[in-house]
Order: C-alpha cells, then structure tokens, then sequence
C-alpha cells in the first residue's frame, strides 16, 4: 500500500478559499504585476488550503483551477535565477527555495486528494489515473527545478517518484490518457520525462537546454514504455533500467542486476528519433520543420539533439573514456588576470578601478579588459580535491568554506604540488547536499606560457591584453594556440607577443579553436 507523507489537516486553518468558486474569484483578483508578493500569496494560501479540511473532490476542483497560474508565476519567477553563478548568494537562494515550496505544496495537495481515492472516497473513484499523474508531475517539477538551478536534491524524491510509479502501476493506471494544459500525458510518460531529465548529464546543460529538452520530452515520451523484461537487438541503443525499490534514476542496464523490481526503458525508438532530426536538420530543414516548436536557434537545437542522442543512447561518459577516482588536493586560481599573475609571478599593484573589476569578475563572471597584471595576492589560490580524473578532465569539489562564484566556460587553473599549473574551463557545475561546489573542468591540453599581446601597426583601438601562448602538442597533432580575453580575437589581426623573457615575436590571428565566458583560443601564424 502505497504511503503518503503528509499530516491531519486543522481545523485552525483559514485560507482566503474554501472551496473551488472561492478560488476562482480570489485568482480574479490576484495581481501578478509584483511577482514576489504573488508568488508569496500563492504559497501561503494553498499551503493553508492543504491543511484546511474539506473533501478529496472540492480540493481537487480547486487545485486544477491553481494549477495554471501557479505554472505561470513559477516559470516568471523562476527567470530571476538564470545564468546565476554558483554557489548562489543569500538572496537568490531565498528565491529557489520559495519556487521549490510552491511545487511541494501542489504536490501535498494532490498527495491529499490521493490519500482519500486510496480511502475509498466514491466521488474520487474515476480520478486515480489523474491523481497519481498530477503527484508525479511535481514531484518531477521540483526534481527539474533542482536540475536547473544545479543544486544536488535528497534521494526522498526518487523515492517518491518510484513509489508512486509502482501504485500506479499495480492498479492498471500507469497508461490511462489525462489531460494538461495544453496535450495529453499518462503517468508513463510523466514518469519517463523526469528519468531522462535527469539522465541527460543536466549540470553540462544550460537551463534554455533544459526547458527546451523539458518540452520537447512532453511530446516524447509518450512514444516510450516500460517494461519488466527487455531484449537486446543487435545495433540498436542499449536499454535503461530504473529500480521501483531504489533512490536512483536510470542505469544502464547491463549495469544492474535484474529484480522483480526492475523496469526497462526500450530507447531503440528514441534513438531512432533524434537520429532522424538530426539528419533533418543537416539537411537544411529548420527546427520548426522537423517539429522542435518555432523561432528556435537551429544550430543551438541541433548541438542540443546530439548531445541528448549521446546521453540516453551511446553512454556518452563510457564513449569519452573512464575517469581514475583518486583523491588529490589542488590550488585553483580563475580569471586572466589572476592566472597570469600566479604564471608569472609578477605584476603591478592594481587602480581602484581594477579592483572594482574583480569584484564584478567574482560576482557576475565579466572580465575587464585592462590588459595589465595584478600582484598574486590578489588573486588568493583556493583548496580544492580532485575526486576523479582522466586526460580530458576532472571532477574537483571545493574544501575551503567559502570562495568565488563561477559560472560555466569560465577559464581557470589548478597546480598540484607534484605538477605546475594547467588550464582548463568550467565544463559542469553543481552544489552538494553539504553545500560544497562541485565543477566539471575540461583540459586545456599543453603548458600556458605567461604572454602580453598587443596590436600591431596602426591598429591601435585594441588596448595590450593579457593571453596565454599554448605550446604545440606533436603527439596528439596539436599546433601552438593562443588563449586571449573575450572580445580580443580579430580573424587576420596583426600583433606583438612579448614573452617573459622580453622576447618579442610578431603574429597573425588565424581562426577561433574555442570559446569559452571569458576567454578564446584561437590559432596564428608567424607575421
């Protein structure tokens, strides 16, 4: 028997609605001109309403009405948090931990509303379908807004998800159409969309990744089913598996050992899927051709449907090779400026103006382009351990208490004691149950030489610059590189390359090899 977490109601509580006319003539009124106080009333009242007494079918009648201007406001409210660094600070957590709220008490109410189709109650008794599909989409809202604000969320509401899966499942309901907002969905596929969700490695994807993956799955995972068996096909995607008993989203399965509990996820039409669009979109056709929604960046949905190809179907982290777990401490400093000062081991003290840069650096992750270098001091090392590592990259999680905010594509190094320092960008971040900054950092292969670049001739709207010269890697057939600020790189442009020894060398700029937040690699030739 399927139990829920939730407590008596009281008969203390006092929501301005009592029942579903109230609410529609309270909604009538409600002003989202000020979203903080609407999203603020929002939650008080049906945090009220969920402890208020009444039957399972006048809630449910009132939280249906809710459920369209609840989405709205969340969504709205929501935008406050994009493109945050991380950790976040006070405020925006204050501001995450509200919409999260608001999400669990929708999900109270319907788990309520459930409780009495559970108990009997014969007004209730054509609703069960619905009831458990509704728990499973906030239970599945809150677990995406985790996702997108990349904060690690308790292994509970896996729990939750899977028990309800399974009740629906024992009781035939898992396949029964209900009606949303704006399709028709089941408990199936509600189910399956927060699984993949969550499988498509989402701290490497930015949140318009995750909210067009979000949609694009409300249609997709209608086509997906589960199973109590699977075949393996040759050529076909391998099967996912989930455990109904278990506090995890999906392995794969010949990673699992079968149970009674296990279910499988056929991916072979989903493969079948994304593989076709993508070929589309190759070929010339736009996203709203081959049914991705309108006024999409195609490149951006063609990136993003492979990237989704290789996560659910090709094992993207087996393909890109496996990571040694070790434990090691390193020193990270980030931002240009601070990098090439601990490279160098020189500099100059810096202008007030200088230092109000870094600070908007640490805050909003812009670097100036000053172009001139500040003592290391300046720029303090932090503690970090690196927890797993390959050739490409590492895992490292943060062990000082506290530190600067980075944002993803951001340029830093790390120096162990055994080794100098090496370049890489911020590939994935996420914060931990303990509240630790965990980050992702991709390689910049080769060891930086601490340059200054200016331009040369009579171009002169570009001030001297900072960069880094990336030696050539022979074994792996990589040329020598360069790393400037953002913004910098002209494709032809003449500079001046001063080394640390005073060297002068003269170079064109050829092509961008990678761009990151606050840096380019780029390509050059001798002048």
């Amino acid at each position: 028997m399927l139990i829920l977490p939730i407590e008596p109601t009281d008969d203390l509580a006092d929501p301005i609605f009592k029942d579903a006319e109230g609410c529609r003539l309270w909604l009538g009124q409600l002003q989202l001109t000020h979203l903080q106080i609407a999203h603020s009333q929002l939650l008080y009242q049906i945090t009220e309403l969920n402890r208020y007494p009444m039957s399972g079918l006048e809630r449910l009648k009132t939280l249906e009405l809710l459920r369209e201007t609840v989405g709205f406001v969340q969504e709205d409210y929501a935008r406050k948090l994009i493109d945050k660094p991380l950790p976040l600070n006070d405020d925006e957590i204050t501001i995450f931990m509200s919409i999260v709220q608001l999400w669990q008490a929708m999900l109270k109410g319907y788990q309520r509303c459930l409780q009495f189709y559970i108990r009997g109650e014969k007004e209730l008794a054509s609703q069960g379908a619905l009831l458990c599909q509704r728990c499973l989409c906030y239970c599945g809202l809150e677990i995406f807004e985790y996702l997108s604000t990349r904060y690690e969320f308790s292994p509970s509401l896996w729990r939750q998800m899977h028990e309800l899966y399974a009740y629906a499942e024992q009781n035939d309901l898992q396949r029964t159409e209900v009606e949303e907002l704006d399709h028709k969905t089941s408990c199936t596929a509600t189910y399956v969309k927060t699984l993949l969700s969550c499988h498509a490695h989402p701290a490497e994807l930015s949140r318009w990744q995750l909210q067009q993956m979000n949609r694009w799955l409300a249609t997709w995972s209608a086509s997906i089913s589960l199973a109590k068996s699977y075949r393996l096909n040759r050529g076909e995607a391998e099967p996912l598996a989930v455990d109904l008993s278990g506090e995890t989203g999906l392995l794969r399965a010949d990673e699992v050992l079968h149970k009674d509990s296990m279910r499988y996820m056929d991916m072979a039409p989903m493969s079948k899927l994304l593989r076709v669009k993508t070929i589309l979109m190759q070929q010339g056709q736009t996203p709203q051709q081959v049914g991705l929604g309108e006024q999409y960046d195609s490149h951006a949905c063609h990136e993003l449907l492979i990237l989704l190809h290789q996560s659910w179907c090709e094992n993207r982290h087996k393909r890109l090779g496996q990571r040694k777990k070790i434990s090691r401490a390193v020193k990270l400093v980030c931002m240009m400026d601070g990098i090439h000062a601990h490279l160098s081991q020189k500099g100059r003290k810096p202008s007030r103006l200088d230092k109000l840069a870094i600070a908007q650096i640490a805050t909003m992750g812009h670097v100036p382009d000053s172009g001139l270098p500040v003592p290391e001091s300046d720029h303090p090392l932090e503690n970090w351990v690196i927890e797993n590592e390959n050739i490409m990259g590492a895992c490292i999680v943060r062990t000082d208490e506290g530190g600067l905010r980075f944002k993803t594509r951001q340029l830093v190094a790390l120096k162990s004691s055994r080794s100098p320092f090496m370049l890489g960008s911020v590939a994935w971040m996420t914060v931990t149950r303990e509240g630790r900054l965990q980050m992702g950092i991709k390689y910049i292969p080769g060891q930086p030489v601490p340059v200054r670049i200016s331009a040369a001739g009579v171009n002169l709207a570009k001030a001297e610059a900072l960069a880094f010269l990336m030696p050539a890697l022979p074994s792996v057939r990589t040329p020598a590189s360069l790393i400037l600020p953002r913004g910098w790189f002209q494709p032809g442009l003449a500079i001046e390359m001063r080394q640390p020894n005073d060297e002068f060398t003269m170079l064109q700029l050829g092509f961008s090899v990678e761009r990151g937040l606050d840096f380019e690699r780029v390509s050059f030739t001798p002048a």
